[in-house]
């Protein structure tokens, strides 16, 4: 019985054990459970993962991105598995069943497992996913791939400018514009690559246009991008879906490649403007026109320089950087590709991977101009180009069109690299046909012109500096020539002839450049029956001589020549022969002998220039001319004056332009006779008095006096000088003048009403000068309606003029002070006021601020000038100087101030000037330039240059009070300033001035290179600054990285302040500073070299970082003892803690001169490294206390002599030193193998000596104790036998040697 009662026993408390220990036993009592559910879930979890995972992979290869929810799942998943496989290995391993012994193992397993369940539980629920990727935003293949972009001073300038119109407000189409293979393409995607990297916008996304745009592609393609699908099937209802899908992104950038025209964006459903402000269009297109047609922001992209375009060609070509032969013939190839960079990289490619001999070859094809024909090498060239040339047909009749395209092949006849005179182009145009349709040479002009612009703005013709210029780039001209190798217009282009070139008569255009004198094989006769024209010009030699010397008979079989321009060509006693279709001939520079007589052989002809040449006379043959409609006449002949026979111009009947240049004898009375002269250039010295007046003309060039000046970018010009009799003889043109200039001119008060009453309101530049009775250029005082005058005036000025007050006496014309970009006036002695803005004619809302386009404002010796700008407080609100550059006041005795503080309260709108250069000179009564309310209006300055304001207290920070008193507030406003863009200022005796800029950081100069101050005695600051970073003991620091040139002399009250320049070239300091502050006393020494400047002891408180210093200067600084710290070395703390200690030296200071440092005692530590490799200069003079100028370390002993070498020193002076012990240190020689003269005088004291040695190389050494035994017999034998303590003036090759030889 007992033995049945332990069992049941023990049943009852382990069932009360479980119930009181669950969950604990549960993991004992459930294991095969809890194991089972383990292993099923965990399966399933593991067949789960690879399904999810085979649709990822799949999504993957459909270029989808995976869900985040997905990704997440599945990783969570792969670490689940991961973790759990220990488990599960362990479970394999189990072999024992329920009650096992090893219960606490089974336990403990059983536990893990249970907890892991519900883990992998939530991951089943969460796996059923609908789709587990979506459709991949696509980024554009253009912003992908990588792109060949040369990082070119032209790319680099139109990529920052691009991305700062990018980022404008207000800017949302922007336009690059350029020559065909500039690289438009290629920055575009550059730009785009970036805007996406930077994350600039939610989208990017580049299109091409081409000539014929496909409008369903580029909004598929679009659409594409913005993950659009289309609903609707006509180009009108794609355009709106796009429309409105694209408004729901914030910021888009859209780039359109290749546009030929203007174009409307919504036509494809692009929103940009009030639309869609976020939205930005980056088009490039090779024609300007189209840029200013869509109102874009326009950039030019430009060719490669030599040095970038070799370094593209090297890379594409793969050719090492070295010096080997190939590179330089490569060179040479590249040099013909003229830095265009399709050009480079075509022609590179084609050549790649070829031999010596055939890069030579291909030099040699390059240079006879022949390698455009070859098309299987320069097809990627030609066929952007022939679509640029093939567009011009576009919008145009077919006679048009192919004046435009033959006046493009026309430029293709002028030399390389050469600018094309327009009027030169002009006339050969006329002459071969051009506009067949427009009768006037005047019209013809403008239509050739129009032509022109249109193929300038195609990217066909480059713009030059000049305006009656244009020029052909070189790649270019080769297409032109490879148009014209066939078909119809057959052209040849030889450039430096010196032998005859095989050529056969199919040919309509020739143009033989620089050919020899002696030139082989120049046939007297040719037969080219097809030719129309001809270009020949001589060789570029001064000397007539060498003039190409051409015979009547060579032009008699050129029957159909039109246009005949001949370049430093002489011909022998027989004239032209016949050349009855000849409309144009032009000379320059030439020779002609019986050119009368052969004027009865051009019947044809039109258009007559003789400029620079020598003819036997003007003869009445050319009166037979009836057909002469364009007669230039300029340096004919070797004569001071031209002789025109008289009557002759006057029975030129059909003469519509007449140019006489020189002085001449022409009558212009006989002008009444030419009814059709439309164009006049001429200089005369006379005017007939009785009731003559010009005609009235289109075009004019107008010079009256001694002296020819006409302004060549003005359409009409008038130049009168020295005239006193009445102006009527010109009424007719003062309507449209352009260009107007008066020299001594008498007898006219004003310009309107007495000059033209209607206003001269086509006249652009005005220029007067010693016309002593005009007291006004407007005198409108009885006016009683609205004064309009000068309303297109852009140029005026004024000089000399003893009776002029001012522009105008009553109302001022608002456009005169709209429009004004250029304003000069030079010694007038009664002017008081410039601008009277208070006084205006017109009373209404004006469209243009006054004053809004001013760029130059110049006043030179006004000496009761009292303000610039009169504005009262209800005016300020119409004046503006936005566009205001250069401000230049000189000698304007009685001015004030420069910005009255009504104008500058007038400015506060803007946030920032574009005022450059401010230069002030000579104004006694300025007191300041601008008030303080203004002063973050001047903070575009790059130059500010003040000389002799004696009254000057404060340049800017200044204002008056309600009294109209001036108040002076150096610190006034918690607004810091930074001069961002100054690089130069430069203030010279101003004898009040104490401040020129408060308020300003340290940070606040970042481009300074040059700071001049002199002869400011009471300058106490220059700079100052309230932060605490800025501020280092009592002292400003102020960090300008670029600083070359530092200048402070007389101002003894200068406040000090550091200066860290690293790049220092020039240091001149001379009466700066009076107190007796030590600076590296309260100074740490800081991570970049620095300058002490103002009330210090020493110059330099860090020797590294002055590596660039050339000249130093150091005078009348009476506290300095020191240049630099009184070690030889000193800690250069660096950001990293680094203490090391850093040799001094100065690698390119070349000049030394300190004189007049009374408390100077040493200039110089001296350690084991040369500090003066470069040194020229050395002059030490009137310092009282100055014991050496070389000063070793205590602590260094030296134990042998050690040479010390100045290999470049050639001028040494020590003069006026009392307390002058050493030069160098003891146990130094120093030699000085280059010096030419040497000045030792008033040295007392000094115990080093000077000798020359067998090479005339000067030596010094110290006296010193004998340090080593071995040295006793050298110092007997130099150190004694050299000159000490004596006045010493020797020069190499002055005679008489006063140093003794020591060998």
């Amino acid at each position: 019985m007992a033995e049945y009662v332990a069992p049941a026993a023990v049943k009852i408390v382990a069932d009360q054990a479980k119930e009181y220990a669950s969950p604990y036993f549960g993991y004992f009592f459930s294991y095969e459970k809890i194991v089972e559910d383990f292993t099923n879930q965990r399966e399933a979890l593991e067949l789960k993962k690879e399904r999810v995972k085979i649709c990822v992979d799949e999504a993957e290869r459909q270029n989808e991105l995976i869900h985040k929810d997905v990704d997440n799942w599945l990783t969570s998943a792969v670490e689940e598995l991961k973790e759990t496989q220990n488990l599960k290995d362990e479970i394999d391993r189990v072999m024992c069943f329920k009650w096992c012994p090893k219960w606490g193992w089974r336990y403990s397993l059983s536990k893990k497992l249970a907890e892991k369940i519900p883990f992998i539980s939530k991951l089943l629920e969460t796996s059923n996913f609908a789709q587990v990727g979506y459709r991949r935003p696509l980024q554009g293949i253009e912003f992908i791939t990588s792109t060949v972009f040369m990082d070119s001073k032209s790319s680099k300038s139109a990529f920052n400018q691009i991305m700062e119109a990018i980022n404008a407000k207000g800017v949302n189409m922007i336009g690059l514009h350029g020559m065909p293979g500039v690289g438009k393409t290629t920055l575009a995607k550059e730009v785009g690559k970036h805007a996406r990297e930077q994350k600039s916008f939610d989208k990017v996304v580049m299109f091409t246009m081409s000539q014929n745009p496909n409008i369903r592609t580029i909004q598929d393609k679009v659409a594409e991008m913005f993950g659009l699908n289309f609903h609707t099937n006509t180009e009108e209802g794609r355009a709106e879906e796009l429309f409105r899908s694209m408004q729901r992104v914030n910021e888009i950038l859209v780039i359109v490649d290749d546009l030929w025209e203007e174009f409307k964006m919504e036509t494809i459903g692009i929103p940009f403007g009030d639309e869609h402000e976020g939205c930005k269009i980056l088009l490039t297109t090779r024609r300007q026109q189209v840029c200013t047609k869509m109102n874009c922001k326009e950039i030019q992209l430009g060719i490669l320089s030599e040095d970038e375009a070799w370094v593209l060609f090297r890379d594409k070509a793969g050719l090492e950087d070295d010096c080997s032969t190939l590179n330089d013939v490569a060179k040479e190839v590249a040099a013909q590709c003229k830095g265009l960079p399709l050009a480079i990289v075509v022609v590179a490619k084609a050549l790649k991977g070829e031999s010596l001999n055939g890069w030579r070859d291909a030099n040699q094809r390059f240079k006879n101009s022949t390698y455009l024909y070859d098309e299987e090498v320069l097809g990627g060239v030609l066929e952007p180009l022939k679509l640029s040339y093939d567009y011009l047909k576009k919008g145009n009749n077919q006679i048009t069109e192919n004046d435009i395209q033959m006046c493009f092949l026309l430029c293709s006849l002028f030399p390389e690299d050469e600018e094309i005179f327009i009027e030169i182009l002009i006339m050969c145009g006329i002459g071969v046909g051009l506009f067949p349709n427009v009768y006037s040479i005047e019209d013809k002009r403008k239509k050739i012109v129009e032509a022109l612009k249109k193929l300038q703005k195609s990217g066909l013709l480059l713009e030059t500096d000049g305006a009656d210029t244009i020029r052909i780039h070189d790649v270019i001209r080769d297409f032109a020539h490879w148009l014209t190798s066939r078909g119809e217009n057959r052209f040849m282009v030889k450039d430096t002839l010196k032998e005859w070139p095989h050529m056969d008569e199919c040919y309509t255009a020739i143009a033989l450049w620089n050919c020899s004198s002696i030139i082989r094989k120049f046939p007297d006769k040719v037969e080219f029956s097809k030719l129309k024209t001809l270009f020949l010009e001589g060789e570029r030699k001064r000397k007539r001589d060498d003039f190409l010397v051409v015979f009547g008979t060579f032009f008699e079989e050129m029957k159909a020549l039109q246009v005949l321009l001949l370049l430093r060509v002489r011909f022998p006693l027989k004239g032209f022969p016949s050349l009855p279709n000849l409309k144009t001939l032009w000379c320059h520079d030439c020779m002609l002998k019986n050119f009368s007589s052969s004027l009865t052989n051009m019947r044809s002809l039109e258009i007559l220039a003789l400029t620079g040449t020598e003819i036997d006379e003007m003869s009445e043959e050319l009166v037979k001319m009836s057909t002469l409609k364009y007669l230039r006449l300029s340096g004919v002949g070797f004569r001071k004056e031209m002789n025109i026979p008289p009557d002759l111009v006057s029975r030129l009947t059909s003469l519509q332009e007449l140019h006489v240049i020189p002085k001449n004898n022409l009558n212009l009375l006989e002008l009444k006779s030419l009814s059709r002269l439309t164009a006049l250039r001429l200089s005369t010295t006379h005017i007939p008095l009785e009731d003559f007046v010009l005609p009235k003309l289109q075009r004019y060039a107008i010079a009256v006096g001694e002296d020819y000046s006409i302004n060549r970018e003005a359409f009409r010009t008038l130049d009168i000088q020295d005239f006193s009799s009445s102006l009527s003889a010109f009424n007719n043109l003062f309507c449209n003048v352009e260009a107007l200039s008066l020299r001594n001119v008498g007898g006219q008060k004003n310009i309107v009403p007495s000059i033209d009453k209607m206003g001269v309101n086509e006249l652009t530049s005005l220029q007067l000068e010693s016309c002593n009775d005009m007291e006004f250029l407007i005198d409108a005082k009885n006016d009683q309606g609205s004064t309009v005058a000068f309303s297109n005036l852009v140029k005026l000025n004024i000089k000399s003029m003893v009776s002029f007050k001012g522009l105008c006496y009553g109302l001022s014309p608002t456009r005169l002070l709209q429009n004004l970009k250029q304003v000069i006036i030079k010694d007038c002695e009664e002017l008081q006021v410039i601008f009277q803005i208070d006084k205006l004619s017109e009373r209404m809302k004006f469209q243009t601020p006054l004053l809004s386009n001013l760029t130059i404002l110049s006043l030179h010796s006004l000496p009761k000038l009292k303000m610039i700008w009169e504005v009262k407080p209800s005016h300020r609100a119409i004046a503006r100087l936005q566009s205001l550059k250069v401000v230049s006041i000189e000698s304007c005795d009685n001015l004030k101030t420069i910005f009255s503080p009504c104008l500058a309260l007038s400015m506060l709108h803007l946030q920032e000037l574009d005022i450059r250069i401010l230069r002030i000179e000579v104004c006694p009564n300025l007191k300041y330039v601008c008030a303080n309310t203004w002063t973050q209006g001047l903070q575009s300055l790059e130059s500010v240059y003040i000389r002799g304001c004696s009254q000057l207290i404060q340049v800017f920070n200044m204002e008056q009070n309600k009294h109209g008193q001036d108040i002076v507030l150096p610190e006034l406003g918690s607004q810091n300033h930074y001069w961002t863009k100054l690089k130069t200022l430069q203030i010279e005796d101003c004898q009040l001035l104490k401040y020129v800029f408060a308020n300003t950081l340290s940070q606040g100069f970042p481009l300074l290179e040059s700071l001049y101050l002199k002869n400011c005695p009471q300058l106490l600051q220059v700079f100052s600054s309230k932060e605490e970073r800025d501020v280092i003991g009592d002292h400003i620091l102020l960090n300008v990285p670029f600083l070359k040139n530092l200048k402070v002399s007389d101002c003894p009250q200068i406040s000090c302040f550091i200066v860290q320049a690293q790049l220092i070239e020039e240091l001149v300091l001379s009466n700066v500073g009076n107190s007796h502050q030590l600076c590296n006393t309260d100074v740490p020494v800081l991570n970049e070299g620095c300058i002490v400047i103002g009330n210090h002891e020493e110059v330099f408180q860090v020797q590294d970082g002055l590596s660039h210093l050339v000249d130093l200067f150091i005078e009348w600084c009476e506290e300095i003892e020191r240049l630099i710290l009184a070690k030889d070395q000193v800690y250069s703390s660096s950001s990293n803690g680094d203490t090391s200690l850093q040799p001094m030296s100065f690698p390119n200071l070349t000049q030394i001169v300190v004189t007049n440092c009374k408390n100077l005692n040493s200039l110089f530590p001296f350690g084991f490294v040369p500090v003066l490799p470069k040194l020229e200069t050395l002059i030490v003079t009137r310092n009282s206390k100055l014991e050496q100028v070389f000063e070793l370390e205590d602590e260094v002993e030296v134990v042998a002599e050690v040479e010390m070498k100045f290999d470049k020193l050639n001028l040494l002076s020590l003069e006026e030193l009392p307390g002058l012990i050493h030069f160098c240190p003891k146990g130094y020689h120093s030699l000085f193998p280059a010096m030419t003269e040497l000045k030792v005088r008033n040295c007392p004291k000094l115990t080093t000596g000077f000798f020359i040695d067998s090479q005339e190389f000067v030596h010094c050494k110290t006296k010193a104790l004998q340090l080593v035994e071995q040295d006793a017999v050298e110092e007997s034998t130099t150190v004694r036998n050299a000159i000490f303590n004596k006045n010493i003036d020797w020069s190499r090759g002055g005679g008489e040697s006063q140093l003794p030889h020591i060998t």
